[in-house]
């Protein structure tokens, strides 16, 4: 029995909270994904153009195998930044990795660029060490760390932008969903959805993942049946180096995985990118997937695993969609669902 969770966000996982923070100047945020405890933890990568920290301690070969938070963040390269704060402030708590009277916190992250949405970007060409927002976006997403999440111009999908049916431009968001598995276990995801591709199919504003709607979620209008356009155009920036784009994710579960086990939930989730978003794992995307488990429930076998890896990729599928229909346009240059489609919340 499969069933929506009480809020229908990742941090109906157990032992899991969730903290954001965005500057509408710059046009860009952070989101900080923090578990109660160090929590098993790895990663897939399928863009082609990522920027990331710390993910190599989620190889199979690593030395550790839990982290003490993940941060997405937008800002290109520059918020990378984000993850110091996260630590510093994990540092405080007496939150890390012992080394001898010390706790050093483990944070691997992951970017995405927004850095051509507009906003006052002068910080970045500014050289000074307080130009950035990133460092302070960072220790206010951590500490405003909580159980409830908003979908849309939220976080690291703040600044996100992503493409319509047609290429035409259109602002992405942050979107989360989750799924309780026989009353017991709990799959969620959150994404940020800056892709080239799209996550509509057709002018009706259909989302490629109706097929796994619950409910009206993002606007019930079902699953299409036609794509209007077999190509894309790919040209989000107007650019003739399409390079800034990416969707990152997180997929949790309280079941208790290893990093093994992690790591194919991950990589399962990873086709509801596909789902959700034509194309997806483009040379011009830095699409990443991380897996948290925060070990409350034991895995009876493989076919368990299977399900939460399938419920997973349908979790992030929702989460896609969700986060761009509930997206708030930035300016006319990047409008939200509803003013594109016709069709959505209100802001």
């Amino acid at each position: 029995m499969i069933t929506v969770g009480a809020r229908n966000a990742i941090t109906d996982v157990a032992g899991l909270k969730v903290g954001v923070a965005h500057d509408v100047g710059v046009r860009t945020g952070v989101t900080v994904l923090l578990p109660d405890d160090r929590a098993v933890a790895a990663v897939d990568v399928r863009g082609g153009g990522t920027g990331t920290r710390e993910i190599e301690l989620l190889g199979g070969d690593g030395s550790v195998d839990a982290v003490d938070a993940l941060v997405l963040s937008g800002g290109s390269a520059f918020g990378l930044a984000a993850a110091d704060a996260v630590a510093a402030w994990l540092s405080g708590q007496a939150r890390g990795f012992p080394v001898g009277d010390m706790r050093v916190p483990l944070v691997p992250g992951a970017i995405l660029f927004d850095l051509l949405n507009g906003g006052e970007k002068s910080g970045f060409r500014d050289g000074a060490d307080d130009a950035l927002p990133f460092r302070g976006l960072g220790r206010r997403a951590v500490q405003a760390a909580g159980l409830e999440l908003a979908n849309g111009n939220v976080g690291a999908g703040f600044g996100a932008t992503t493409t319509g049916h047609d290429g035409r431009k259109l602002k992405g968001g942050q979107g989360t969903a989750s799924f309780v598995m026989d009353g017991r276990i709990t799959v969620g995801a959150l994404a940020a959805v800056n892709a080239i591709g799209s996550p509509v199919a057709n002018a009706a504003g259909q989302f490629l993942a109706g097929p796994v709607e619950q409910g009206d979620e993002f606007g019930g209008r079902g699953g299409p049946q036609t794509l209007d356009l077999l190509d894309h155009p790919l040209n989000k920036h107007d650019s003739a180096a399409e390079t800034g784009n990416t969707t990152l994710a997180v997929v949790a579960t309280d079941a208790a995985l290893d990093q093994r086990q992690a790591r194919r939930v991950a990589m399962m989730a990873q086709a509801g990118l596909a789902r959700a978003i034509r194309p997806a794992f483009s040379p011009m995307d830095g699409d990443v997937v991380f897996a948290l488990s925060t070990g409350v429930h034991p895995v009876k076998d493989m076919r368990a695993l299977s399900r939460i890896g399938m419920l997973a990729a349908d979790c992030l599928a929702r989460a896609v969609a969700r986060g761009v229909y509930h997206a708030a346009g930035l300016d006319d240059v990047w409008p939200g669902y509803a003013t594109a489609y016709g069709n959505g919340p209100q802001h």
